[in-house]
């Protein structure tokens, strides 16, 4: 399991585990991870753990949230990143091994979930997403993966040169977590992901 090591001027005040799939960073009480500190937002960062995968998110903070030296929006955590926010540096450290319990694996079922076109001539289609990835689009034009996972379900951009929308934001290469209600463009095809 990842964890994080927070230390500020040079001392390190404490480790923490990413135990959950998002964990938010701030100011606030609310926060998964609190520092307190004038220069942090309130809510400044958030880390998204999928299987073995980490991403750091700045969450429009004031100051910025860098990532070895550089102003990042949205960054994949590799082993050893240094992460800066604020007063605050934070080591990401990646050790592979999954956490395993004393009991038998019972395998987690994300809940069901399905696609729905909004415009167009397919709207109201509905496509159920029950194979572990499903791809949306054409080939060389534009093509979005949508994984299901243990964690849930995510989506990316695997192909073509126009890039999709996820909420009215670009969808990049790295997986993104979707939850009930987002709305996914492709080429102008607006499409809801829907749970249950």
């Amino acid at each position: 399991m990842a964890k994080i090591l927070i230390s500020r001027d040079g001392v390190l005040e404490r480790t923490v585990q990413l135990t959950k799939e998002r964990m938010t960073i701030g100011r606030h009480r609310h926060n998964d991870i609190v520092l307190e500190h004038p220069t942090v937002s309130g809510e400044h960062a958030a880390i998204t753990t999928i299987l073995d995968d980490s991403f750091l998110e700045d969450l429009y903070s004031t100051n910025g949230t860098f990532v070895n030296g550089h102003r990042v929006g949205k960054h994949f955590l590799q082993h050893g990143d240094q992460v800066k926010l604020a007063k605050y540096r934070i080591e990401f450290v990646a050790d592979g091994i999954r956490p395993i319990s004393g009991a038998p694996a019972v395998p987690m079922t994300p809940p069901a979930a399905h696609i729905e076109v909004l415009n167009g001539s397919n709207a109201g289609r509905k496509l159920e997403l029950n194979k572990p990835q499903t791809s949306l689009g054409r080939t060389g034009v534009q093509v979005i993966v949508i994984n299901r996972t243990d964690a849930g379900y995510a989506a990316a951009h695997t192909d073509g040169e126009r890039v999709p929308l996820l909420n009215g934001a670009p969808l990049g290469k790295l997986p993104q977590p979707l939850a009930d209600g987002d709305e996914l463009d492709l080429s102008g095809t607006r499409m809801a992901f829907r749970l249950g």
